[in-house]
């Protein structure tokens, strides 16, 4: 069949445009970030996962598919604990898709993948803590915290059933926080509050216990203290009137006329001031010394 010429110049550009077509149709990259599910009328063929330039017919189809790690946040629910007590639980789900046949054919995307999981994950997470009272989630100690060993078993279970079901991987599965629902909150604070007051109680009855006994117990050193200071300044006070008295008797042994002179002139400055007024006959002792001198204190 013969070509009319008015055609003829068009075969050229028509050619190469049908050749890049069906290079375009034919080659397509493969990223180091995903991998490519070659279909065929709607049916999975082949898998390719090498990164490079691949082929396929013009007629199959290839679909896309990311197999980096993935993040799934579920929005928080609330779970009861073994020893019945509410809980709000806010996790996240690490995945990834592992059999792209397997999820092609059972979800087709990471949004239905994801609301596939957080189903598996609820039914899981909620029959986990249905097995663990509170404290062994949440406690100040870390010897009684199994939320770890939980998460793991739970990561576990259901990457088996992810996997089996839908061609996803579950890398793991943790909590980010936990919370009291709101119309439990203020019940709770009553009860945190009444027990601190109750251990404040307790404190200040202890401590006004222990200040008693210190007090009692100072209050006997201190009079322990004062009788023994007492004793001893008693003795002392024996001792330096004994040896006054010892000192009196040598110096009036040696000097008795002196000895009363200075007792005389003592007694003077005791009883006698500008003030004083004395009457005294002209017999007094006294008065000898005033008017008779030395000799009158013989």
């Amino acid at each position: 069949m013969m070509i009319p010429e008015r055609f003829r110049k068009y075969s050229a550009p028509a050619g190469a445009a049908a050749a890049i077509l069906l290079l375009y149709t034919t080659f397509f990259p493969v990223r180091e970030t995903e991998f490519v599910l070659i279909t065929q009328f709607g049916r999975p063929v082949r898998t390719v996962t090498d990164a490079g330039l691949s082929a396929k017919w013009p007629f199959q189809t290839a679909l896309f598919f990311d197999r980096r790690l993935r993040i799934y946040n579920p929005r928080p629910s609330e779970f009861l604990t073994r020893d019945k007590k509410n809980i709000v639980i806010e996790n996240y789900v690490a995945w990834r898709i592992q059999d792209p046949n397997k999820f092609v054919q059972t979800v087709g995307d990471p949004v239905a993948a994801e609301m596939r999981l957080h189903d598996i994950i609820w039914s899981g997470l909620s029959a986990a803590l249905g097995t663990h009272d509170l404290d062994s989630i949440v406690s100040s100690s870390a010897a009684t915290i199994q939320a770890a060993q939980m998460l793991d078993s739970l990561t576990e279970m259901t990457g088996r059933a992810a996997l089996e079901q839908y061609g996803v991987a579950v890398v793991d599965v943790r909590i980010k926080r936990i919370n009291l629902p709101e119309q439990n909150k203020q019940s709770v604070y009553a009860r945190m509050r009444a027990e601190r007051e109750r251990i404040a109680r307790q404190y200040r009855a202890e401590g006004e216990e222990q200040a008693l006994s210190i007090r009692a117990d100072a209050d006997r050193q201190k009079e322990e203290i004062l009788s023994v200071a007492y004793k001893e300044a008693e003795k002392l006070k024996g001792e330096g009137d004994a040896e006054s008295t010892r000192i009196y008797g040598a110096a009036y042994s040696r000097n008795p006329r002196l000895y009363k002179l200075l007792r005389t002139l003592e007694s003077y400055k005791k009883i006698l001031d500008d003030k004083t007024t004395a009457i005294l006959s002209s017999d007094s002792e006294l008065l000898k010394v005033l008017t008779r001198g030395q000799s009158g204190a013989q």
